[in-house]
Parts: structure tokens; sequence; C-alpha cells
């Protein structure tokens, strides 16, 4: 269904071929749930981030006339399986996470974070800190690279095929590496000078730096990608239509201003909602997974 590396989960259809599942043919099997079950991607404290959503999540709550409950999910793999399973009914994947959550758990990506003339993406950043001895890529050869999980873009993916594809640089055969599980982790791991060097979403950084996480001075950059797209959010695909459509509503309808939500996410330049598609906004993405040798086996899932 997704193209490159596709291994779609066979209880899901694509009939109009747009690379993401299409709602069952039975009525029987969609979804009409009381309570809404929202979730965005794992940061360091879950719960922080409960008031940071809360007034887009009251707002939700008006435009679809249901309760919305805030799910704090503690890591992509667990985020992933309760989609799998039902428990999760609309969400923010992370931009590594996106392919396996079309094809596996059924997720409808419609939305992107953006700025107010319609930028919107972040850039993958390998960093290190200052005389750490790594200056540039090569340098990297010899030493630790520490990536974030195996399903972040960013954190794994991209860098990952980058330094095999531009550098011929193969990860446990010219570099040591190690996960740290968030990108927060990470940029504090080189901050403090516990790691050598980390790939990391410079979005994140931004955010660490403006709030006062870190002190960018303690951050050296290495390396900085191309654009890719932010986190994706959306919908399981057997939603009750009428529902899904009510999410959508509250995404576009939803008024920044003055919010927490555009407190916390500003920092990023990232504004309003704006409407993506898989299948345009994340070709880059499977073409990085397909580089990787990445399937979509949503089998062992």
């Amino acid at each position: 269904m997704a193209g490159n590396a596709a291994a779609q989960d066979e209880r899901f259809r694509d009939d109009d071929g747009d690379l993401v599942a299409d709602p069952p043919r039975d009525e029987s099997e969609w979804v009409n749930p009381d309570t809404l079950v929202f979730a965005c991607t794992p940061v360091e404290d879950p719960s922080v981030y409960r008031d940071v959503w809360a007034g887009f999540l009251d707002h939700m709550e008006q435009v679809t006339g249901k309760e919305v409950r805030f799910f704090p999910v503690q890591s992509n793999s667990a985020q992933l399986e309760a989609m799998r399973a039902g428990r999760l009914h609309v969400s923010g994947f992370n931009t590594g996470s996106v392919p396996v959550a079309v094809n596996c758990t059924g997720f409808t990506p419609f939305a992107m974070m953006a700025g107010n003339d319609g930028s919107y993406g972040y850039e993958m950043e390998i960093i290190t800190y200052p005389n750490s001895g790594i200056d540039e890529v090569e340098d990297i050869r010899g030493a630790e690279l520490t990536f974030t999980s195996q399903t972040s873009n960013s954190g794994f993916k991209a860098p990952s095929a980058i330094l095999k594809g531009e550098f011929g640089m193969v990860a446990g055969e010219d570099f040591d590496t190690g996960f740290s599980g968030r990108h927060e982790n990470s940029i504090l791991g080189v901050a403090n000078r516990d790691y050598e060097a980390a790939s990391v979403a410079n979005s994140v950084k931004g955010r660490m730096i403006a709030c006062g996480a870190v002190d960018g001075e303690d951050i050296q950059l290495v390396y900085q990608s191309q654009t890719f797209p932010t986190t994706a959010y959306g919908y399981v695909h057997n939603l009750h239509p009428d529902v899904a459509e009510d999410v959508r509503e509250a995404f576009f309808s939803f008024d920044w201003e003055g919010t927490a939500l555009a407190e916390e996410f500003n920092k990023n330049g990232e504004e309003q909602f704006i409407e993506i598609t898989y299948e345009d906004e994340w070709a880059v993405i499977r073409t990085i997974d397909e580089a990787n040798g990445v399937s979509y086996d949503c089998r062992s899932r």
C-alpha cells in the first residue's frame, strides 16, 4: 500500500491508491466511541504535554461533541501498538514512525504544523560538543554516534542513509552506535558531554534551547540535512467517517492565538495546521526507508 518498502497489513485495503487504508466497506466495522483518545509523539515528560494540548482538546470536544482524553504514551512502539489495538483514535506520529503507522495500524494522516506562510519541517542534525575532536562528518569514523530510536527519521533512519550514501560510513563498522530513546536525551547527553555525537531533530533542539533546558554554547553543529516533514496528525482508518470529518474540522478551525499550544510550538515558528497527504509529503521518508532496506513488516508488530 505505501509504495516503497511496503508490507501492508492484510486487514487494510487501498482502492483509491492514495497509499493509506480506506475505511472498511462494512459499516459495522466503523468505530464511533463516546470518548476519543488522543496522543502526541512521546516526549521526556508526557504529563507536561497534557497541559500544552488541553485547549486544543477542549476545542475538539466542542467540534465532535465527544469527550476527548489525552493518552501520555511513553514510547513510539507503545503509541503504534495502541492504535493497532484500537485503543487510540487520533494521534500525532513522529516523522519516521508515520510509514509504520500507516501500514501497520491504519493511521490516516491529514495535517501537520506549519508557519503562517505555510512553511514546515525540520532538519536532521548531527551534533557534538565543543572541542570533542569531531569537527566534520568524517571525524565520526572510529567514534560513537548516538541515535534515538529505530523508528525515528532524524534520530536513526536519515543519518543512517546519509552517512552510508554520501560518506560511505556504515554503523557498527565505521563507527560505534548507541540509542538514547529520545531526542531530548540525546541533546542533553551531548551538552553534558556524555555522548560524543548524536543525530537529532533541530526542532527539538531549538525548543530546548529556547526554554533554557540546554545552553546552545554547549552544542556544536557537524551536519545539517535537507528539510523533512514534521509530526503528522490523523486518525485511525476505521473511525466513523462523520467523526473523522469532525476531527479534521477541529484541527483546521482551531484558533492558536494565546494558547498553550502556540506558546510551545511558536518556538519552532509553527502557528497553524495545514493539510498534507502521506503520498506526497512522505515520499522522501519512504525513499530513505528504501535506502535503509526497511520493510514495514506488520506481522512482527
